[in-house]
């Protein structure tokens, strides 16, 4: 039996990649990471969505030694999302090493549940600005786990080459597309669905929610000649 595990916040993009995972895969487990972040509603919005999609185990991990010494808008209130880069060329959301960490800890987990897959919603052509999201930091720590533990595991990412209409077409391909749009939380500033409509991860998801509507069609044909190339 096929068995994968699932790097899940109850985000947009992790959500896609939990509801085709269900379809993909035989077990599926799904690990959430609790690390103090601006929004702490992510982690219920998570345990609803994966008791909603029935997920084998989901596994909340208290990682709150990132907030210690991470500082950036996502770990620290006092910061606000910003839509300007910091004097680095990154993002002031940007938390340093969350996706190290994160995929560290997964990788250990699924040696434990026997799992051969990580999936993780990290995507680079729309690009966040986080190093952590790249194609390039993805192989790299891929080959860091299946040296580090002598066990064949793969970290897939279902979004990496998808843009935000795209990611938006792949929910509504797996009819998911209202339990996307009106129950994740994507939002820097907490709001679930919809969000604030002004932080940047707002802006993202709404103007590929937007693109999609407006031409369905196409963004789906799109859609479907990338993931035949990907097979």
């Amino acid at each position: 039996m096929s068995t994968a595990v699932v790097v899940f916040s109850g985000g947009q993009d992790s959500t896609t990649c939990l509801i085709q995972a269900l379809q993909d895969f035989d077990t599926v487990h799904a690990i959430t990471f609790d690390y103090g972040q601006r929004h702490s509603q992510e982690i219920e919005v998570a345990k609803s969505l994966a008791s909603q999609l029935n997920v084998a185990s989901h596994k909340v991990m208290d990682v709150s030694l990132l907030n210690e010494l991470a500082i950036s808008a996502l770990t620290r209130d006092a910061i606000s999302v910003s839509h300007e880069l910091m004097d680095n060329g990154l993002p002031n959301t940007f938390v340093p090493g969350r996706n190290i960490l994160f995929l560290t800890l997964a990788g250990i987990y699924a040696y434990q549940v026997g799992a051969s897959v990580i999936i993780t919603g990290v995507c680079e052509t729309d690009f966040s600005g986080y190093p952590d999201c790249r194609n390039d930091f993805i192989k790299a720590m891929q080959s860091a786990l299946v040296q580090g533990m002598d066990k064949a595991l793969e970290i897939n990412t279902p979004l990496m080459w998808l843009n935000k209409a795209q990611t938006w077409a792949l929910a509504d391909k797996y009819h998911s597309l209202a339990l996307i749009r009106d129950h994740t939380l994507t939002c820097y500033n907490g709001i679930i669905g919809p969000g604030c409509g002004d932080c940047p991860s707002c802006e993202l998801r709404q103007n590929g929610l937007e693109e999609y509507l407006h031409q369905p069609e196409k963004i789906m044909a799109d859609l479907e000649e990338k993931l035949t190339a990907n097979e």
